[in-house]
């Protein structure tokens, strides 16, 4: 089976440098969007359940910028709700979902648990991590009729992460991405659109599944076969493994809100840039776009779930305060009534050509007219920060500084410097766990600035 063998086989060697780049890139955006989930709701209580709940002894893992050590699962669980939280992390077009968010928990929980790594070793397994999760992804929408929640198939990453690192042999491999891909929460996604709550996206459950599954097939559980591995209709998805590189196609996001309605804000971006208008001034905006954005809706936001999960209020935010980042969508924010005042203007509209387009594509047309009757129309606009639009190192680590803001400066940047030396000669991977799993400092502010957002 060409999947377990690269799993177990792969190599520093093999991976190409740009490859290698984008790994760290993964690793410190999802990182700085770990932070940034500290802020919310959803993170403090997923990680006292964690503690509560899957506590384990010294030779557990810690949770992700907690320091609380608990079960392998569950410090993958607690790490990938967090992120979650803050709608923020990179993803694939095809997948409709996200792969890291699940991934790297996974793999710093199993590193921090009595796997001793080299920092190759751990770019490796990540880099592995987000092939096979993400091929999982497409070959699972292929086949599923469903739209499924990302820990469906994120899961099968962690698992084939673990099983490399647990040294299972090829049988209990298979048996492991079996059980993976039968247990990862195959849950409703357009529920979740519909009505948002702390759910999300199903990738703490995905992440706890995978690493649980490769434990239970290390001790003889079995579980195979992973249809999403071994049907013959998906056999095309894994024969370019080790050639083309998926991680190379995920896309990154400069607001924390749903990808799906990211377009229609650098649309509206755009003609603030070209126009200088006043938000004062609007008497109407009308969206074009996907089926799919267009079912986010522009109802007022209750909680910070509702508010990441929508069309018309993040775009009326970022129109209000030109800028869009966790300030504009968690506490107070969600009441702000210049934002709410602007909702009943805004309207959503299909546009079947871009419906079409959709997945591999995600577009908005944003037309605003002024009180004065000038019409402001934007050009087909497609979301920022996708493997054709890529953010330079630059913006990857500005937004980092900025969702990691929590953090103490000297501690942001002592992990900026750890992720880029990540499997260089000057390799210190003992201590970059400590910066990320370790405990806040005393001195993190008590309130936390807002996030900023990329142009």
């Amino acid at each position: 089976m060409r999947a377990v063998d690269f799993i177990h086989d792969l190599t520093w060697a093999e991976i190409p440098q740009p490859v290698i780049e984008q790994a760290r890139h993964c690793a410190l955006d999802l990182l700085g969007v770990a932070a940034g989930g500290l802020q919310t709701e959803l993170s403090r209580i997923v990680h006292n359940f964690a503690a509560r709940q899957m506590a384990s002894s010294e030779t557990g893992a810690r949770i992700l910028f907690d320091g609380r050590r608990v079960s392998p699962a569950g410090a993958a669980y607690a790490g990938a709700s967090t992120i979650d939280a803050i709608d923020a992390h990179d993803g694939h077009s095809l997948t409709k979902g996200h792969a890291g968010v699940a991934v790297l928990p996974a793999l710093l929980a199993l590193a921090d648990s009595g796997h001793r790594l080299t920092g190759r070793e751990f770019l490796t397994c990540l880099v592995l991590g987000y092939e096979i999760a993400t091929r999982a992804g497409i070959a699972l929408h292929s086949s599923a009729a469903d739209y499924h929640t990302s820990g469906a198939w994120n899961a099968l990453g962690c698992a084939a992460i673990a099983a490399r690192l647990l040294a299972l042999d090829r049988s209990a491999t298979r048996h492991a991405l079996g059980i993976a891909e039968y247990h990862g929460p195959r849950s409703q996604m357009m529920r979740v659109i519909d009505h948002p709550t702390m759910l999300k996206d199903g990738s703490g459950w995905g992440a706890f599944a995978g690493v649980c599954a490769a434990f239970l097939a290390s001790d003889g559980f079995t579980g195979a076969p992973a249809i999403t591995f071994e049907g013959a209709q998906q056999a095309s998805l894994w024969e370019d493994l080790g050639q083309r590189w998926r991680i190379l196609e995920q896309y990154f996001k400069p607001y924390p809100i749903c990808r799906w309605a990211q377009p229609a804000v650098d649309a509206a971006r755009a003609l603030l840039a070209h126009y200088a208008f006043d938000y004062r001034s609007i008497a109407s905006i009308r969206v074009a776009t996907f089926a799919a954005a267009v079912r986010l809706g522009t109802r007022p936001p209750a909680t910070t779930e509702e508010a990441q999960y929508a069309m018309g209020f993040p775009l009326a935010a970022f129109l209000v305060h030109q800028r869009l980042g966790a300030d504009q969508v968690i506490g107070h924010a969600l009441h702000d009534p210049k934002v709410l005042a602007m909702l009943p203007r805004i309207v959503l509209e299909e546009d079947t050509g871009m419906t079409l387009r959709f997945p591999a594509e995600r577009i908005a047309t944003v037309t605003i007219t002024l009180a004065d009757g000038q019409t402001l129309v934007s050009a087909p606009t497609m979301a920022s920060g996708d493997a054709l639009t890529p953010f330079s190192d630059g913006e990857m680590a500005a937004k980092f500084h900025m969702f990691a803001s929590c953090l103490p400066a000297r501690r942001r940047k002592a992990i900026e410097k750890a992720v880029a030396t990540l499997g260089g000669a000057d390799d210190a991977l003992p201590e970059f766990l400590d910066l990320v799993l370790g405990n806040l400092e005393k001195d993190v502010p008590a309130s936390r600035p807002a996030f900023a957002d990329l142009a």
